[in-house]
C-alpha cells in the first residue's frame, strides 16, 4: 500500500491518473497538488472527493516552501509529475509561462522530494519519482516514411516553446538521478483523448464545435498526423512504469493508432451527426485555417520496451476509444459548459474558500 503525490491531478490526463488509482486497491493515500489555472479543473474529481484516502492541495510546483510543507505532511512514497502547460498555440503566444512552470516547476519539485527523501546514506529508500512527458521532444517524422518511429534513444529534437520546455525538464530529470543518485523515471506518451479533456484540444473541440454547428478549424492542410492513445490505457503504463519500471529509464507509452487530423474531424462528425441524427453536422463545417508555427508533421511512437520488459500494451482501439470520447462528451454537456463558462471555479472557492488542503 502506497502513498501517491499527484501534481497537475485536477488536469485531463492527471485527474484520470487519480480516478484510476483510488479505484484500486493499491494505494493507501493520493494526495493531488495543482494550483487551478484554467485548465485545471475538480470538477473531474467530485465523484472522489469524500474519500478518506483522498486530499487536494491548491498550490503552485514553483513554491519550494508550499511542496516542501505538502510532501511533509502527506509523505509519500512516489511522487507522478502531471503538472505542466501543455497547449502548443499557448506557449506561441508567450514561451516563459512555459518555461516557469515546466521547467522550473519540475526542478523545483525535484529539489524539494531530494531534501526530503535523501537520507543519511545518500539512499533513497523506496520512494520513486515520475515525469510525465511527451512525444513531442523527439521532434517531427516525415509523412514519407511510415516507418520510421521515435524510440527512447531518439535524440531529443524539439520544435515548439512547449515541447523546448518538456524536453529541458526531462534532461533535469534525468541529472538529477545521475548526479544525486534519485529514483527517478520518465515516461513519454503520443497524443491522448478520453474523459475530462478541456476543450482546446482537437477532439473535444472539434465535439464542442459540431455539436453547436460552429466552424471546424483545422490547421494548414489537416494532414498532420499524430498517434492516439486513451486515456485509461495511459494511466495503467504509468502506474505500471511507477512501480516496476528500471529506475533511470525511460519509457515510451504509444497508442499504434496512427491518424491523420483531417480524418479524425471527419469521424468525429460522422459519429456526432449519427447520434444526434443531425444532417447539419457535416463536412462542410470543416474550415482550414493558416497553419501553426513550426508544426510538426508526423508523431509516432515504438512502444516496443514497455511491452518487452512489463508486459504493457494498448488495451482500447481507436474506434472503440472514439465511440467512447464522443458518447462521454455528449452525455455530459454540462460538464463542458461549466469548464467553458468557468462556472466551476466560483463552485470550488465556495466550497474551499481558500488555498491548501481540502479533503484532507
Amino acid at each position: 500500500m502506497k502513498r501517491y503525490l499527484v501534481t497537475g491531478g485536477a488536469g485531463f490526463i492527471g485527474s484520470n491518473f487519480v480516478l484510476h488509482l483510488l479505484r484500486g486497491e493499491g494505494c493507501a493515500r493520493v494526495a493531488n497538488v495543482d494550483a487551478l489555472t484554467y485548465a485545471g479543473n475538480l470538477d473531474n474529481l467530485r465523484s472522489v472527493e469524500g474519500d478518506p484516502r483522498y486530499a487536494f492541495y491548491q498550490e503552485d510546483i514553483r513554491s519550494a516552501e508550499a511542496m516542501a510543507r505538502v510532501i511533509e505532511r502527506e509523505r509519500p512514497d512516489y511522487v507522478v509529475n502531471f503538472a505542466a502547460e501543455s497547449h502548443v498555440d499557448r506557449s506561441i503566444e508567450d514561451p516563459s509561462i512555459f518555461e516557469s512552470t515546466n521547467v522550473g516547476g519540475t526542478v523545483n519539485l525535484l529539489n524539494v522530494c531530494r531534501l526530503a527523501w535523501e537520507g543519511t546514506d545518500g539512499g533513497y529508500g523506496e520512494h520513486r519519482y515520475l515525469q510525465v512527458s511527451t512525444d513531442e521532444v523527439y521532434g517531427t517524422l516525415s509523412l514519407d516514411e511510415p516507418d520510421a518511429f521515435f524510440g527512447e534513444k531518439t535524440p531529443l529534437s524539439p520544435h515548439s516553446p512547449y515541447s523546448a520546455s518538456k524536453a529541458a525538464a526531462d534532461v533535469f530529470v534525468g541529472a538529477y538521478g545521475d548526479t544525486f543518485g534519485m529514483p527517478v523515471l520518465i515516461t513519454r506518451c503520443s497524443n491522448n483523448y478520453g474523459p475530462y479533456q478541456f476543450p482546446e484540444k482537437l477532439i473535444p473541440l472539434m465535439i464542442h464545435n459540431a455539436v453547436r454547428h460552429e466552424p471546424l478549424p483545422v490547421y494548414g492542410d489537416g494532414l498532420n498526423v499524430r498517434d492516439w492513445l486513451y486515456v485509461e490505457d495511459h494511466c495503467k503504463a504509468i502506474d505500471l512504469v511507477l512501480r516496476k519500471g528500471r529506475v533511470g529509464e525511460v519509457y515510451n507509452v504509444g497508442g499504434h493508432n496512427e491518424r491523420a487530423n483531417i480524418d479524425i474531424v471527419k469521424t468525429i462528425i460522422r459519429l456526432v451527426s449519427e447520434r444526434l441524427k443531425d444532417p447539419a453536422i457535416n463536412d462542410g463545417l470543416i474550415t482550414f485555417v493558416e497553419d501553426r508555427k513550426g508544426h510538426d508533421r508526423r508523431y509516432g511512437i515504438d512502444a516496443g520496451k514497455i511491452a518487452a520488459e512489463l508486459g504493457w500494451r494498448p488495451e482500447t482501439p481507436f474506434e472503440a476509444g472514439i465511440e467512447k470520447t464522443i458518447d462521454w462528451y455528449l452525455k455530459h454537456a454540462e460538464w463542458v459548459e461549466r469548464v467553458t463558462s468557468g462556472a466551476y471555479q466560483a463552485y470550488y472557492e465556495q466550497m474551499y474558500g481558500h488555498r491548501g488542503a481540502a479533503g484532507a
